[in-house]
């Protein structure tokens, strides 16, 4: 009895149906999985790229070299030393601008700036002083003139207030 072969055999059909059902319920799950996340396709991406001029810094040293140029799109040309921009655009028209930097002040070179633009208009009020005075005085040609200041000297004199009496300690009662 213990060799009966029928035995054995149903104990491993049983283990054979239970492997068999967690292989299918396995297959379950990984359908289910692919089926969650798409399957990426094998894509082709080529880009043709334009050729631009702004890669590039243009260079020229007179605007005829800039009108020599053949333009895509507008184009900026530089000279040398950085201080003129020559813009080119397609129709061949040229802009020109003028470069100047700008050297950020602190407060000490802001007060000197200012003490510096003072010195120069008192310069030029004393230049125009002096214009002046020179125009005052006569010339060989010219008759002899009072200056301004010798003028109002003799009218000031001359205004001296009529109400003040002048005494005289000399005069004689009657």
């Amino acid at each position: 009895m213990y060799n009966y072969p029928f035995v054995n055999a149903y104990n491993q059909q049983l283990s054979i149906d239970k492997l068999n059902e967690q292989i299918n319920s396995l297959e379950k799950i990984k359908s289910q999985i692919q089926q969650s996340t798409p399957q990426p396709t094998n894509l082709t991406q080529n880009f043709q790229l334009a050729p631009t001029n702004r890669d590039v810094i243009r260079y020229a040293n007179s605007i005829e070299e800039v009108q020599r140029d053949m333009v895509i799109g507008e184009t900026p040309y530089f000279s040398k030393d950085m201080s003129v921009v020559w813009v080119k655009n397609t129709q061949n028209q040229i802009k020109t601008y003028e470069l100047n930097e700008i050297v950020p002040k602190d407060s000490k070179d802001m007060q000197i700036e200012f003490l510096q633009s003072q010195i120069e208009e008192l310069r030029k009020e004393m230049s125009k002083n002096e214009q002046f005075i020179t125009n005052d005085i006569p010339t060989k040609d010219e008759p002899d003139t009072k200056r301004d200041d010798e003028k109002t000297r003799t009218t000031v004199e001359e205004s001296k207030s009529a109400s003040v009496s002048k005494l005289s300690a000399s005069k004689k009662r009657e």
